[in-house]
């Protein structure tokens, strides 16, 4: 949740970042107003309380006609104290509900503009020329030819059993998703993270305390019986892991790498990458979380950044770095990175992995605050970044795919896979 201070000392840096997010500015405004009248409301309470402690003593000293007068004017300050709070209450409320609806501050240096409107900041690696190494006649298989060709997806009982974007992995599949994210788990162990195994299932004061309940509700998959949410990244568990507490940082950051299955509905993204398992229901992913201070977030922010650098390079994948524009930030992000990997296929690049800065924003919603060396306390700062998923596997099978259909498993990989160095098609195999 924005920070109401701020919004009070410096309200044209809130409207500026409500315009580059492509939000209304004005309720900025709203919220100000609310946040007066809150505030007018309790100055005039705690007056009439004032005037009321006082008269408890004078009546408590009248007599006769006097105590009836104070009497009916005590009667008089108990309703107008009774207003007043009510009035502040109401006035408090409002403000609440519409400073939810204001996403984080964008950072500075963060790009204007929508989702296309990023800016790259570094190319890593060369996709391969596949006519180069094998003809001008060879044709690019892509991820989903390569994997039946494995018999490590199958997304037609995928569909038989759950219906649209939803798959098994079989055999090498399986396989090859448990390396991924077993790599991932112990790059993070390596990085000083504690893995955790997370729940998927979360109440709605965790999914909102997130900022997951915003604009983009409809993505997420509701267990209206349960009153429950499925979450679609243990950013949301992790997140809600320390709501309510205390948290001593002077050793440094609290990092935790989330294994979970992830759920979305993909509302809104029909006819949108329908062939084999880009953009799917559900999916494995090994979430990188951080609690720090304000003022370590952003270099936190670069340390994710380069552990998921790590995870690329380790599968050999060549990727891109992109600085997303303010108006393609999630509401809680301040500033957001995301590595894309080229898709040969399909001749463009594919988001693996993302990395936030949520800054204050979640922590303020779930009430995480820090203790700081001079015994006061203050809200943290928490960051989130993808170490690995199940999309990877597009990209590894499409990148190191071989003339013959076979994929070559990348260096990184192969401890995982009992030393395997190719993974060959069943019919061949």
């Amino acid at each position: 949740m924005i920070d109401l201070r701020l919004l009070r000392e410096d309200p044209d840096v809130v409207r500026a970042s409500q315009v580059a997010r492509g939000d209304d500015p004005h309720l900025v405004d709203e919220i100000l107003d609310a946040d007066a009248r809150r505030r007018s409301a309790l100055t005039a309470f705690e007056t009439l309380r004032a005037e009321q402690k006082s008269l408890g003593k004078d009546v408590a000293k009248a007599t006769g006609a006097d105590k009836e007068h104070l009497l009916a004017r005590a009667r008089q300050l108990a309703d107008e104290v009774k207003a007043r709070q009510s009035d502040a209450e109401a006035a408090e409320k409002q403000a609440d509900l519409l400073a939810r609806r204001i996403g984080n501050v964008v950072a500075d240096g963060v790009p204007a503009g929508g989702e296309n409107d990023y800016v790259v900041l570094e190319h890593v690696g060369t996709p391969r020329d596949f006519a180069a190494e094998y003809g001008d006649g060879f044709r690019v298989r892509d991820h989903l030819e390569l994997g039946e060709g494995l018999q490590a997806i199958d997304t037609e009982r995928g569909s038989k059993v759950s219906g649209a974007r939803f798959y098994y992995l079989t055999g090498i599949g399986a396989r090859l998703e448990l390396a991924l994210l077993n790599a991932a788990v112990d790059r993070a162990l390596a990085a000083g993270f504690t893995p955790v195994i997370t729940p998927t299932l979360v109440k709605p004061e965790i999914m909102a305390g997130t900022g997951f309940l915003g604009a983009h509700a409809d993505e997420i998959y509701r267990l209206e019986a349960d009153d429950l949410y499925l979450v679609g990244t243990s950013e949301v568990a992790l997140a809600g892991y320390h709501s309510g507490e205390i948290l001593d940082l002077s050793a440094g950051p609290k990092r935790y790498a989330g294994w979970s299955a992830c759920y979305r509905r993909e509302a809104g993204s029909y006819g949108k990458d329908t062939r084999g398992i880009i953009r799917v229901h559900q999916f494995h992913k090994v979430e990188a979380f951080s609690y720090t201070t304000v003022e370590d977030a952003a270099d936190e922010h670069q340390r994710i950044l380069g552990w998921e650098k790590e995870m690329l390079g380790l599968v050999e994948l060549p990727y891109r770095v992109i600085d997303t524009a303010a108006g393609d930030l999630g509401s809680s992000a301040a500033r957001k990175f995301d590595c894309e990997a080229w898709l040969p296929s399909q001749q463009r690049y594919l988001e693996l992995t993302s990395t936030s800065n949520c800054t204050t924003f979640q922590a303020r919603r779930l009430g995480i605050r820090e203790r700081t060396a001079d015994g006061s306390v203050r809200t943290v700062a928490t960051l989130n970044g993808t170490l690995a998923t199940t999309r990877w596997l597009v990209a590894i099978l499409e990148n190191h795919q071989l003339e013959d259909g076979s994929v070559r498993v990348p260096e990184g990989l192969r401890p995982y896979l009992g030393g395997a160095e190719v993974l060959h098609p069943a019919a061949t195999a």
